[in-house]
């Protein structure tokens, strides 16, 4: 059993990966994909995303990567199923396959941005890296992200992972906020490279307002949101069980979840939407048809308020649950958009307005109470979008790590053996691109 820095790993049962790892599981999937393995482009629509780019392994997980896992009935006990691992270390799916699996077990390894269980964890890479990439690890320099305030103590797991499991030569933590400043730059709202400006990071489990300068992240003013894509697709779920519109209830996730993908979007006056709806709704219902898993029939679920009442607690959140301390306070001009749940239609739009809205408004008291003494210049409020909106990070990510610096800040394998893990506390921060 491995200890870092003096306390017991939460995984320590670890499993040693080299070229001929899982040689069963390996032939099957070559025979099922004759074809040729999916790209990462499109491997990334459908699972955590990872981006391909020899002789570096940036890599990104997206939202929280879902792990479905056939367990024994008999085995109750944390330390017996360890003992009993063998070929049922083989038999789990990940991502969307992890979720058509109603007879396995689906856990999520990652919570609210952090990893909860690195057990789990390991095993999702073991899935992307040997079935999907066909990567060697040994041969790879990994760039792996992290979301704001993660604990040092995670940085070392993550460390030990890959340089004792998958021996990789070298290894760079990045911060997921200053690769999508970095990916921001193929927008044409964007002037000048600069790793210097405000991002609204929401994917699946949480949304932040982080600030950046220079590329190093401002820990003290980073907002934290307990609001992302899963609270929309819990929301959507309940609006439909209310109205109880015939969804089996072992499907309502899933159909919440593509009701929300296929017709949500931000409106601008949620008053005004409401009468837009009652006054036209054959225009503006929509209608979801789904299969029903058991007995293969279809159904119709007619789709109308929740359109846009889901994204809506994104700026109304007493419209699910009364909003959090502080999920208001207004955040600094110049903002850079990131991650799936920003990418609905006229999202960017809305948020622009209601920014430029509190600024106005704290301009407008600071002059008031200065007695006409302080005239406040005017703050022009930009939010910026971009084709790579959804993958951000990940395409940033690839971004920074084809450049040749990429390769002087990792911790390599030979640093990690003298120093241990502790090294992977700290990352050097990445220059400006030119």
């Amino acid at each position: 059993m491995r200890h870092v820095g003096g306390r017991e790993h939460p995984g320590s049962q670890r499993r040693r990966c080299g070229g001929s790892r899982e040689p069963a599981a390996w032939g099957q999937y070559c025979e099922r994909t004759a074809a040729g393995p999916p790209g990462p482009p499109a491997w990334a629509e459908r699972h955590a995303c990872l981006a391909w780019r020899a002789p570096c392994l940036p890599a990104w997980w997206t939202a929280a990567p879902g792990i479905a896992i056939r367990e024994s009935a008999k085995v109750v006990d944390q330390a017996q199923r360890r003992v009993l691992r063998g070929v049922d270390d083989l038999d789990f799916f990940i991502g969307d396959e992890a979720i058509d699996k109603p007879t396995y077990a689906t856990k999520w390894p990652i919570r609210h941005g952090i990893i909860e269980d690195w057990d789990l964890m390991e095993r999702f890479m073991e899935q992307v890296i040997f079935k999907y990439l066909r990567a060697e690890p040994e041969d790879h320099y990994f760039l792996m992200t992290e979301p704001p305030l993660n604990t040092p103590e995670n940085r070392e797991y993550l460390a030990e992972i890959l340089f004792e499991s998958f021996n990789v030569p070298g290894l760079y933590i990045a911060v997921q906020a200053v690769l999508a400043l970095a990916a921001s730059w193929t927008s044409r709202q964007v002037g000048e490279r600069t790793l210097t400006g405000i991002v609204i990071d929401s994917g699946d489990g949480v949304t932040h307002a982080i600030p950046v300068a220079e590329g190093y992240v401002i820990g003290s003013c980073i907002k934290h949101i307990p609001i992302a894509g899963r609270d929309i697709t819990y929301f959507i779920q309940q609006l439909l069980r209310e109205r109880e519109v015939g969804v089996p209830p072992e499907q309502s996730l899933e159909t919440a979840k593509a009701i929300k993908e296929k017709y949500c979007y931000i409106c601008p006056d949620i008053v005004k939407e409401f009468a837009k709806y009652d006054v036209d709704p054959r225009r503006w219902i929509k209608q979801y048809t789904g299969i029903n898993a058991i007995n293969q029939k279809k159904f119709v679920v007619d789709v109308g308020y929740e359109r846009f009442l889901g994204p809506e607690i994104f700026f109304h959140p007493e419209v699910r649950r009364p909003p959090s301390e502080g999920s208001e306070r207004g955040c600094p001009p110049n903002v850079v958009l990131s991650g799936g749940s920003t990418m609905f239609r006229d999202f960017g739009r809305r948020l622009q307005r209601d920014l430029k809205r509190v600024v106005d408004a704290r301009l407008k008291l600071s002059e008031e109470l200065s007695g006409g003494r302080i005239k406040p210049k005017p703050v022009e409020v930009q939010v910026i979008t971009h084709h790579m909106q959804r993958y951000a990070v990940w395409f940033g990510g690839s971004m920074l790590a084809s450049t040749p610096e990429f390769f002087q800040v990792c911790h390599t394998k030979k640093d990690y053996e003298e120093y241990g893990p502790s090294i992977c506390r700290h990352n050097p921060v990445f220059g400006v691109m030119s």
